[in-house]
Formats: structure tokens, C-alpha cells, sequence
């Protein structure tokens, strides 16, 4: 199929009006599956996300490891379990009519996200993405967790990194298109909205807003209805 059109979305506060990550942790701790979560250290990781001064291996070190402490079955269990109580009832319509109204238009869509790609699989397939781009978690030679990631994150520039290597594969680039939208909250996406022709800013934080309104950017909230 010839898409003449790519639509790219951010997940965290653009798509749901949450963190994933958190939530993903809030839930194994409530399940008593890990430890009550240091409330210190997770509030120094997102105030260094919101200012963009996240050390993503850092975080990810931390994030990840339930990935290696839980057993896979009872992973995607739980997996399972929080995506149909703690996603799927805060996914609004306005999201879902917007993911939608680029793929009924024939657009090729992709969810673009920081989160780890074991959160983020079954959202993704939720709102009907044809492609995933979250940070790559590692499994060993039995298909279990390490713990760890691999590869480039799609984080700050890296979301740019990954999103060439995806359309490479697919023989595109950037300028194959007529028109390249991403719909992102945050100041850490800046460089990939300042790569697509068409940025919108999504319930932007106060730095991308300014930013956003600087550039004459579109800026929209889907969540005033929600």
C-alpha cells in the first residue's frame, strides 16, 4: 500500500492522561508484586522529565526491574489485568477519534513513545497503530526478561533515530510524504516536532506551549472534554 501521509503519536499525556510507566508500577505494587515504590527517587525522574533532563538509562534501570524479579507468565498476566483496568478506562473518545481519523484517511500511523515496548504492546494495538516505537526491552536465550534495554531509545533525538530506521526498513524517509504529522505533550519531543511538517502540540506542558506558540504551531487539548 502507498501512504501519502504519516501520522506519528506520542503516548503518555497526549494519547491517555497519564504515565504508563507509573501506573504500570502504582499497579504491581498495589498486586504486592514489588516493593512500595521510592517516592523520592520517582519524583527527581519526573521532575527531570518534565524540564528534559531525564538520564533515560538511569530511569530505565529502575523502570525495568520488575521486567527481571516477576515471572514471564505471570507478567503478561499482570500485563493483561492492567491494561483492562487502569488503560483502557482513561482512554477517551477524542483520542480514539483522533488516532482514527488518520488511519480512516489512509495515513501511515505509528505510536512513538519512551515507554518500554512490554507496556506499551497492547496500547498500542488498542487504538490500531500499524507500528510500535518504544524503548526495546532484552530477553535471554529462554525468552525471559533481563531486565535491561537495548538499542536506541525512543527518547528525546532518539525518537528521530528510530523512526528513520523504521521507515528505512520500509525503503521511505521523511520526504516520501506529502505530509508528516506528531502529536506530542512534552518539551523532550521538541526535536522530533521540529522534524515533521505538520506539529501539534497535544496538551503540551508550559515549555512546549510557549515553544509551540512561538512557532505558530498548532496547539490542541483532547482531554477538555474527557
Amino acid at each position: 500500500m502507498i501512504y501519502t501521509n504519516l501520522a506519528l503519536f506520542d503516548l503518555d499525556h497526549t494519547l491517555i492522561p497519564g504515565d504508563s510507566d507509573l501506573l504500570w508500577t502504582n499497579f504491581l505494587v498495589a498486586k504486592k508484586q514489588i516493593e512500595k515504590v521510592n517516592t523520592r527517587l520517582s519524583d527527581r525522574f519526573f521532575a527531570q522529565y518534565k524540564n528534559g533532563t531525564l538520564n533515560l538509562n538511569e530511569f530505565l534501570e529502575y523502570q525495568l526491574k520488575p521486567l527481571k524479579v516477576i515471572e514471564k507468565n505471570s507478567l503478561l498476566s499482570l500485563r493483561e489485568e492492567f491494561v483492562h483496568e487502569k488503560i483502557k478506562p482513561i482512554i477517551c473518545q477524542e483520542a480514539k477519534e483522533l488516532v482514527y481519523s488518520h488511519l480512516k484517511a489512509g495515513h501511515l500511523c505509528a505510536l512513538v513513545t519512551a515507554t518500554n515496548e512490554f507496556i506499551t504492546e497492547p496500547i498500542a494495538e488498542i487504538f490500531g497503530f500499524h507500528k510500535l516505537i518504544a524503548t526495546l526491552v532484552e530477553k535471554d536465550s529462554q525468552g525471559e526478561y533481563t531486565g535491561r534495554s537495548y538499542g536506541v531509545a525512543s527518547f528525546q533525538e532518539g525518537k528521530i533515530i528510530r523512526v528513520k530506521e523504521w521507515l528505512n526498513s520500509l525503503h521511505l524517509n521523511f520526504h516520501d510524504f506529502e505530509k508528516t504529522f506528531f502529536y506530542s505533550d512534552s518539551v523532550n519531543d521538541i526535536p522530533l516536532l521540529e522534524t515533521v511538517t505538520n506539529p501539534i502540540a497535544t496538551n503540551p506542558d508550559d515549555v512546549l506551549h510557549k515553544h509551540a506558540d512561538r512557532r505558530g504551531w498548532q496547539i490542541i487539548n483532547i482531554f477538555d472534554n474527557a
